[in-house]
């Protein structure tokens, strides 16, 4: 995730009041991000919504409207910020649990081809 939006998903913790923090932490947290982006975060506050939104199965969570396949892979690619253009939160995709397989589960054995015969 870009650190950018992590800054601010920490603050809009904090300004919410989902977790605990200071005025230090808050003046830290504001010096990291570039001021573009979090005057539209603070417009985004100052109508009381949450500047920055999950997505979820490519939905936002902010406005529930499905996300285009190009915002998806940039966010998956994690090369740019993207903002959702329904409702102009900033977005990031939800942290994924490595999967992992059972320790006692047999490997699939490899399938046989069936040979055709050939007619003489």
């Amino acid at each position: 995730m870009n650190s950018t939006i992590q800054n601010l998903l920490k603050l809009q913790s904090i300004e919410f009041g989902e977790e605990k923090g200071n005025d230090k932490q808050i003046a830290d947290l504001r010096a990291l991000i570039p001021d573009p982006i979090l005057g539209h975060y603070d417009r985004l506050r100052a109508r009381d919504k949450k500047g920055v939104a999950v997505v979820r199965n490519q939905v936002c969570t902010g406005c529930h409207m499905r996300l285009p396949i190009g915002v998806i892979t940039t966010l998956m690619q994690d090369r740019d910020i993207q903002l959702c253009d329904s409702c102009g939160r900033y977005l990031y995709l939800e942290p994924q649990a490595p999967v992992e397989k059972p320790a006692g589960a047999p490997a699939k054995p490899a399938k046989k081809r069936k040979s055709k015969a050939v007619a003489a």
